[in-house]
């Protein structure tokens, strides 16, 4: 189990990119963002990292290493629907990072 100081530095380092910012931002209001997908609802289900790659304007690759940043921080969720991966924000997950970034501040 990582501590708070530790979770704290992480999210903080997640944050320090305009792409990844964009990235939660457009994941919070995703059918505002984002088309329909094929597989997977937008909401329910998340965000395909194709279509967050492809409004970004990055290569399949760089999206990926953003993408995997912000999971392993606590931001966001993964899940697998078919071959492809959806994202959406873990807003209990953000909800406790928040808490935890005020109360080092």
């Amino acid at each position: 189990m990582t501590s708070s100081t530790d979770d704290v530095e992480s999210v903080l380092r997640a944050l320090a990119s305009d792409r990844r910012l964009l990235i939660l931002e457009w994941l919070k209001r995703p059918k505002a963002h984002f088309r329909a997908q094929v597989d997977g609802d937008l909401v329910k289900d998340g965000v395909c990292g194709v279509l967050i790659a492809e409004k970004l304007g990055v290569t399949q690759p760089t999206v990926s290493e953003h993408l995997k940043i912000l999971s392993q921080a606590g931001l966001l969720s993964a899940k697998r629907v078919k071959q492809w991966t959806f994202y959406k924000r873990d807003e209990a997950r953000i909800a406790q990072l928040k808490a935890a970034i005020l109360a080092k501040i």
